[in-house]
């Protein structure tokens, strides 16, 4: 199917002499094909845009289609999730019939009926319908093309560069990208990292050190800091930093022996890379796999192996994304590549390693890569998850504050309602022979919040015709409740609809109208009023 769309959707691009007089011209531009930016597409398609996605990569759908086979509802409220991003979820249950597909979560299994919303799926799934939304909506998309330069005059973006020579014009463009280049090519401010507890007066922000200690070797034989490791002396409770959250892969495991790849190694595998492990398991022999990895079932006899957000030691790379956020691309494979390299390692040596408890081996010798996934990559993820990185300086910052005290917003445009969810930032040695994990956050959001129209726009004297949904104006402890696929893809949807909007009243994506917005949302299936599903007590926060 995807060679056929390819055929027909690429011409334009494809066949122009690429010189740099010649521009394709469109009236959307996004910029990511994550599913934020697949559904901004189909939403500014849906009212007759010529609309184009730059996808990084070789496919569509992100994380989504990556091994994150989860819509999150078992830790928000399901019913807060609607508009276009609703509708993939159904679209996505059309797929399955009765009985197909089994879930657990929360430790309840879930029967699935053909036709419910699926909120748990598998990646190739994802594919099939991304691709098929976009290919009824007439979107063009190119593939493994990122952008190199930006060209603008005054506050307005005329065009942007991609490598290969190509140039890209268009009245609105939508960064939808995890990273949010396109914006910080615009001269867009932006921020990354962690606040202090003080700049805006939030409880859960900057340095977090709420986990145990941990007794292990932080040092090798010449008393030098193994890596992976910060210093206990440049910590300081509540300070802000310039550091984010673990990133890893997300593998799509099975049991199945007909659809199991055997845990292989990675080029180059160095047992040694991994004696860190092996000392912690020495310590703490009894340790299980689940202990190290996040294993959810969601279903079709597959598991999702990811990192584990409580666990002492797991997928994630402990200081590995230092320099992701602002790296050049070279820079940024390197880091992908280490972590890849990190991830089968660590699978292959659970695995194989003699240091491994017998026990440990055995249970993950259970597992394998599903062969009917990513299918041209050796059954491996095709993202790396950039749980966060840039965060846009926009017109309002969203806060810790939006989420459990001032949850109504005059220019609402869609509902956030996901736990404050932050992995462990780093690994701090305490001495010779002890460590902690430092910077999670998981805090429990009882009901959903309005998120405004404003932290999704520039500064107005910065730019005018860029949408920012998914590296957002927020601050750290707001971005960690709205960072997760189903609040990006709705935010994706009010993007498209402002954009288009936007183009077709020749305005400045601050000076749309935000009833015509917010009408036209609830229209197409958005709830923007936290009241309209509000089931629990005001009083209870």
């Amino acid at each position: 199917m995807r060679t056929i769309y390819l055929l027909i959707v690429f011409l334009p691009v494809i066949f122009c002499n690429c010189k740099k007089e010649n521009i394709a011209e469109y009236d959307i531009v996004v910029y990511g094909a994550t599913p934020a930016g697949i559904i901004a597409a189909y939403s500014a398609a849906s009212t007759n845009q010529k609309v184009l996605i730059i996808e990084q990569t070789g496919h569509v759908g992100g994380m989504n289609t990556s091994g994150l086979t989860t819509a999150e509802v078992e830790h928000m409220t399901k019913e807060s999730i609607t508009g276009f991003a609703r509708e993939f979820y159904i679209k996505m249950g059309e797929k399955f019939p009765d009985g197909y597909f089994e879930t657990f979560a929360m430790g309840r299994k879930l029967n699935f009926k053909k036709g419910d919303p699926a909120f748990f799926f598998e990646s190739h799934i994802a594919e099939q319908v991304f691709l098929e939304m976009l290919e009824k909506k007439n979107v063009e998309v190119i593939f493994d093309k990122y952008v190199i330069n930006v060209k603008t005059k005054e506050n307005v973006i005329k065009s942007i560069e991609l490598n290969d020579s190509i140039y890209i014009s268009g009245k609105i463009f939508i960064d939808c990208s995890y990273e949010g280049d396109l914006m910080a090519k615009a001269g867009v401010s932006y921020t990354y990292g962690r606040e202090s507890i003080s700049t805006y007066n939030e409880s859960l922000a900057g340095i977090r050190l709420i986990d145990d200690t941990i007794f292990t070797k932080t040092v090798d034989a010449q008393n030098k800091l193994l890596p992976l490791f910060s210093k206990y002396d440049t910590i300081i409770e509540g300070q802000g930093d310039k550091k984010v959250m673990t990133f890893n892969f997300r593998p799509t495991m099975t049991r199945v022996e007909e659809n199991k790849k055997d845990i292989y190694p990675p080029e180059n595998y160095d047992s040694s890379d991994f004696d860190f492990l092996a000392n912690y398991l020495e310590n703490y022999p009894e340790t299980n796999i689940w202990d190290l990895i996040g294993i959810y079932k969601w279903g079709n006899n597959k598991a999702e192996f990811n990192n584990k957000q409580s666990s002492i030691i797991s997928l994630g790379l402990f200081g590995g994304n230092t320099d992701y956020i602002q790296a050049d691309y070279a820079k940024r494979k390197d880091i992908y590549n280490a972590h890849k390299y990190y991830t089968l390692g660590f699978l292959y040596f659970l695995a194989n390693d003699s240091r491994v408890p017998e026990k440990l081996r055995e249970q993950t010798r259970e597992w394998g890569y599903a062969k009917d996934e990513f299918t041209d990559n050796n059954n491996f993820p095709y993202y790396l998850y950039i749980r966060e990185a840039r965060r846009m300086t926009g017109e309002y910052v969203h806060q810790q504050s939006d989420i459990f005290i001032n949850r109504e917003k005059e220019d609402a445009i869609t509902l956030g309602s996901h736990w404050i969810d932050c992995h462990h930032v780093q690994r701090i040695a305490l001495s010779d022979s002890s460590f902690t994990n430092e910077g999670r956050i998981w805090e429990i959001v009882k009901k959903p919040y309005e998120i405004s129209y404003r932290s999704i726009i520039p500064i107005k004297s910065e730019c005018v015709n860029l949408l920012v949904p998914v590296c957002l104006s927020a601050s750290h402890v707001g971005f960690c409740s709205i960072r997760v696929e189903p609040t990006w893809m709705q935010l994706g949807h009010a993007a498209g609809t402002a954009a288009a909007i936007a183009a077709n009243m020749n305005k400045a994506v601050q000076d749309i109208d935000i009833t015509l917005l917010q009408e036209t949302l609830t229209e197409q299936g958005m709830i923007i009023s936290h009241r309209s599903i509000d089931y629990i007590d005001d009083d209870d926060n």
